[in-house]
């Protein structure tokens, strides 16, 4: 990958232990599975592949242990095409790692992971990140990069745009001058005590619009996304709203990490210039697809695969 770094993940790489069951095992019950395998995994992280592939020029910029699993997390990543080279080896801190168990008949995952403590300031990771991330049209962050990716951006005399993946609870979240806030449905109902209704989820985008974002994109599970934007995202175009629906035809092995991926689709089709209906169809096809796969990279298309399977859909 060649060219400036258009877009800097910030946040979360872990090492993942997978296993695809039939059923959840009972206490103590030992199950044949179909599949085990190790990935890599991590909101930012992930997205950050998604861009890769899909020909944006990304760095990521988090944390791993001076470990085994740090190694392997960080080779994953540099053979996808990320940059990362400002990644900070911290042998004081292991490497997040998690153990993920996928039930075939519940289509559901449980998941046990390492805690890991807050990310240091960005100035820890050194010049280069610093570097990268002036120079970068977006940052993404996730809900252990937000607070130092925030901090970073607003030292700066010309910042990138800044999106954040709310899908699990950020700490001290706040959407005043945020450029896109990207959450489930679930989380922003939450966010303002709202039902998880219909209603609920039109109220609860207008009030993140009033609260600061300057636009907002909800993923609501099978029924694919919503976009919704104020003039601040595009002076040159009005507000708006798009509701997209959810790709479909798609045999499905594991939803990990899919939402991971809609965010780093939905990044990469607007550095392409898509507009909100197209870049929503591109997000929800990517994360899709990744969904063949038992982890949420090694299905991820790139854009000539994705071509076909739109083609396909609107047939």
């Amino acid at each position: 990958m060649h060219g400036p770094v258009r877009v800097v993940c910030v946040g979360v790489v872990t090492l993942d232990a997978l296993a695809l069951v039939p059923r959840y095992p009972e206490a103590d019950e030992r199950i044949v599975g179909e599949e085990v395998r190790i990935a890599g995994g991590g909101p930012a992280a992930n997205a950050a592949v998604v861009l890769a592939r899909q020909g944006i020029q990304v760095a990521f910029i988090g944390r791993v242990g001076r470990d085994s699993a740090g190694e392997t997390a960080l080779r994953l990543l540099a053979a996808e095409g990320v940059d990362v080279s400002a990644v900070l080896e911290d042998p004081a801190t292991p490497t997040q790692a998690s153990c993920v168990v996928i039930s075939q008949e519940r289509q559901t995952r449980a998941i046990s992971t390492l805690a890991v403590p807050p990310l240091p300031p960005i100035e820890t990771f050194g010049p280069r990140a610093i570097e990268m991330i002036a120079a970068a049209e977006w940052v993404h962050a996730d809900h252990l990069g937000f607070a130092p990716a925030r901090a970073c951006l607003d030292r700066l005399a010309a910042r990138p745009r800044l999106c954040v993946d709310a899908g699990n609870p950020v700490a001290g979240l706040t959407l005043a001058g945020l450029d896109l806030y990207a959450p489930t449905t679930e989380a922003l109902t939450r966010r303002y005590a709202l039902p998880h209704t219909a209603a609920g989820i039109e109220t609860a985008a207008a009030r993140a619009l009033t609260e600061g974002a300057a636009a907002v994109v909800a993923t609501n599970g099978a029924q694919g996304s919503i976009a919704w934007w104020s003039e601040r995202f595009d002076p040159a175009r009005p507000a708006g709203r798009v509701a997209v629906p959810a790709h479909r035809g798609v045999e499905v092995r594991s939803t990990l990490g899919a939402g991971d991926v809609f965010h780093g689709a939905l990044l990469s089709a607007l550095c392409r210039g898509r507009d909100w209906p197209a870049a929503l169809a591109e997000a929800n096809a990517t994360a899709a697809l990744s969904c063949r796969g038992l982890d949420g990279r090694s299905a991820v298309p790139g854009l000539e695969e994705l071509a076909r399977a739109l083609e396909a859909q609107a047939r």
